[in-house]
């Protein structure tokens, strides 16, 4: 059997989920979608439900999964609904909605519902992606409560670029956000992971961690709260090969790398169609039989290359952490040029396997 696999530890999951709790004093919706960020949304939730006070997806095909797993806990449709004809779906689920559009606000006051919706109305705050225009947010509310079809509404915005820590944006938008909500009686829910982490000043009766209950940073530098983080998922293989060559011999496809001197190089079950990013360079790091080596040259679909020369006890069958508790998967983000967020999302084909239940 193929040896490249994740390792998922719920225990580091928990303890992530209730540091965002301790340090906001807020209810916390879990945000798992996108397979709970390649974690594997409904063994997530599984292990969060006793104490979480929600969970929050994309759309409604992630919050059905979550539902037919026996998770009867609130599920949040960041996206909302798409089309009008899901609101009987969402009401029989009893699924949260946001609403962030005009044409949304419209279909709830036209549906036959036989039981009143809770609501996240949100706020385009500066973002510019989608949330109701600052004008139009206090009408909405109103029709919202007019409609009779709303039992509870949730204020709601997202911040921009809340992972710059030196950015005056997120002040700009919560003046947005407070001016456009002033009078309205309601909760409010401000925070992501970088806002929860990093901006402890802002108001919020509900958070939305993401990032940071699988124990990566969303900044690009040294944050104390994100040095209490756990990471969750060790992506592993081994060893399947080992090759001696001598100086001026190419690795890999395309010849990127070649040897400087005589190099004893390890070939590990671990490729791009396996989530591991095609673009890290030479020189991104691995942990190989608990020594901290590099990688060689490019990553195939399948295979990549690593540095065995100063690893002697390293060989065929050694274990290899591409990320994880040792390597962490925001340094191989950098090295990459991409961000953990997709380093996660773009996991595929290999067996996760779960502890800590």
């Amino acid at each position: 059997m193929r040896p490249a696999r994740a390792l998922i530890d719920l225990q580091a999951l928990r303890h992530n989920y209730q540091m965002a709790r301790e340090v906001t004093g807020a209810k916390a919706l879990a945000v798992v979608k996108a397979d709970a960020y390649g974690h594997g949304a409904v063994r997530v939730a599984q292990a969060l439900e006793t104490e979480a006070d929600g969970f929050a997806v994309a759309c409604i095909e992630e919050a059905l999964e979550l539902r037919a797993a026996g998770i009867c806990a609130p599920v949040l449709l960041l996206e909302g609904f798409f089309e009008a004809d899901e609101l009987p779906l969402i009401i029989e689920n009893d699924f949260w909605c946001v609403v962030h559009s005009l044409w949304q606000l419209e279909a709830i006051e036209q549906a036959k519902l036989n039981k009143p919706l809770t609501i996240w109305l949100k706020l385009d705050s500066g973002m510019h992606r989608v949330g109701l225009h600052p004008k139009d947010y206090q009408e909405a509310y109103q029709r919202l409560l007019a409609s009779g079809k709303v039992a509870r509404i949730v204020l709601m915005s997202h911040f921009a670029r809340a992972d710059e820590l030196d950015c005056v944006r997120s002040d700009e938008q919560v003046a947005v956000f407070e001016a456009a909500r002033k009078g309205l009686s309601a909760e409010v829910s401000l925070r992501n992971s970088p806002s929860v982490m990093g901006w402890p000043n802002v108001g919020s009766d509900w958070v939305r961690p993401g990032i940071m209950l699988y124990g990566a940073t969303p900044f690009g530098e040294d944050q104390a709260v994100a040095a209490r983080l756990q990471p969750v998922m060790t992506l592993e293989s081994k060893v399947i090969c080992v090759r001696e060559l001598p100086a001026g011999e190419p690795v890999g496809y395309g010849a990127r790398f070649i040897t400087p001197k005589p190099m004893r190089i390890g070939v590990v079950a671990m490729g791009y169609a396996d989530g591991y990013p095609r673009h890290a360079p030479t020189g991104t790091p691995v942990l190989v039989a608990g020594q901290r080596s590099q990688l060689l040259g490019r990553v195939s679909m399948d295979m990549l290359c690593i540095d065995l020369t100063d690893v002697p006890h390293a060989g065929l069958g050694s274990t290899v952490e591409l990320w994880g508790k040792n390597i962490l998967a925001s340094d191989i983000a950098v090295a990459a040029e991409t961000i953990p967020y997709q380093i996660f999302c773009n996991l595929r084909r290999v067996p996760r396997l779960y502890c800590g239940d």
